[in-house]
Formats: structure tokens, C-alpha cells, sequence
């Protein structure tokens, strides 16, 4: 096949799902090779879509038993998910090498008596149980994982790229121009997150 292009993955992350783009080239001028929708719900679990929420409305034990199930199910997903989407990347002679994913505020949880006392750390703990699923995914794929803070994306690429922001927002603009939808809030920032780990891979 030739020598493959090394590629970054960049994940956005929702309640039981994530947007992922797979980016080429340098973190200044990525290019988009692939973008997904990546399922990390298992539909069987009552109130797996919300797993903090569910597990609030009961009591501590079965809370425990409910989020370690829904955690377990997500790393799952999450791995035969990404296995497929590497193979498919190298099918079409690209090489995954790194991982970027977006993070909210990266505030500490504590306990899981302590989140479900606390309706925005409820929030923060279901995004960080989908977040985690596809770093421990990524990790046992071998391929290094970069998080950063979401609301410090842009201020990363325009230090480690050396671009301005100028130069970042008209580069995503002209990307969504040239692949076509969809192309939201979600697909530009896994975009980046893929360029910061693009850098951090040494690319």
C-alpha cells in the first residue's frame, strides 16, 4: 500500500454518543479524512442515555451498580467502535497516531455520594463517563490520548500551531465549504482537538 498517512482522532462528547473527525496534515492546515458518529449508548440499560440522573432516584448501592454497569457498556462501545474505525482508516492508507478529546470544565467529581448530591456535578459526571470511555478505548488501542478544557481549544492551537485565530476560524470555514455538512459546532472542535493531538504526536 505504500507509506500511510499518519492521522489524529478528535472526539466531542455528548450524553451516549460522540462526533469524531480524523484529521491529516499539520495542526496549522489539517485536513478532514473522515468524520463519524460514534454510539456509546447501550439502549438495554434503563436510563443509560443519563446514567447520574437515573442512578440519583436511587439509593446509594444500586446507584454504584447502576453507573458501573453503564461505565463498563460505554468502554465497550467505545472500543468496538473506534477497532472498526481504525481499520477502516488503514483500509484507505491512513494511520491513526493519536487522540484528542474535548473536556468540559475538568472540575474534580469527588464521590459518587457527593455528585448525586449535586445537580451540576450530575452534568459534569456524565460527560466525563463517555469522555473516559473513549480515552480508555484509545489508550488500549495504543494510540496517545490529548484532553484539553474545550473553552481553551483555540488559545492552544494558535500557541502550538504558531497560527492566529484569524487564521484558525477561516481554515475551518473553508474546510466545512469543501466537505459539505454536516459540519456544526461539534465537528469544528473535534477538528482541533485532533490538531493538538497531531502536535502532541510530534506531527
Amino acid at each position: 500500500m505504500g507509506r500511510m498517512t499518519p492521522v489524529a482522532l478528535g472526539f466531542r462528547a455528548h450524553s451516549g454518543w460522540a462526533a469524531m473527525v480524523a484529521v491529516a496534515g499539520t495542526p496549522g492546515l489539517p485536513e478532514v479524512v473522515d468524520r463519524d458518529r460514534i454510539d456509546l449508548l447501550d439502549r438495554s440499560i434503563p436510563g443509560g442515555a443519563q446514567p447520574y440522573h437515573a442512578a440519583a432516584e436511587m439509593d446509594l448501592k444500586h446507584a454504584g451498580k447502576l453507573i458501573d454497569r453503564c461505565v463498563q457498556s460505554a468502554r465497550r462501545l467505545a472500543g468496538e467502535s473506534l477497532r472498526s474505525l481504525v481499520a477502516n482508516l488503514r483500509g484507505k492508507g491512513y494511520r491513526p497516531i493519536a487522540c484528542g478529546i474535548l473536556l468540559a470544565s475538568g472540575r474534580p467529581l469527588g464521590t459518587l455520594e457527593s455528585v448525586l448530591a449535586s445537580h451540576a456535578l450530575i452534568h459534569t459526571a456524565e460527560g466525563e463517563l463517555f469522555r473516559d470511555a473513549l480515552g480508555h478505548a484509545s489508550q488500549e488501542l495504543g494510540l496517545p490520548v490529548t484532553r484539553v478544557r474545550e473553552r481553551d481549544l483555540l488559545a492552544e492551537i494558535v500557541a502550538k500551531a504558531g497560527v492566529s485565530e484569524d487564521h484558525v476560524k477561516w481554515h475551518l470555514a473553508q474546510l466545512g465549504r469543501r466537505i459539505g455538512p454536516p459540519w456544526r459546532q461539534d465537528e469544528k472542535t473535534a477538528t482541533l482537538a485532533a490538531c493538538l493531538a497531531l502536535h502532541a504526536a510530534g506531527k
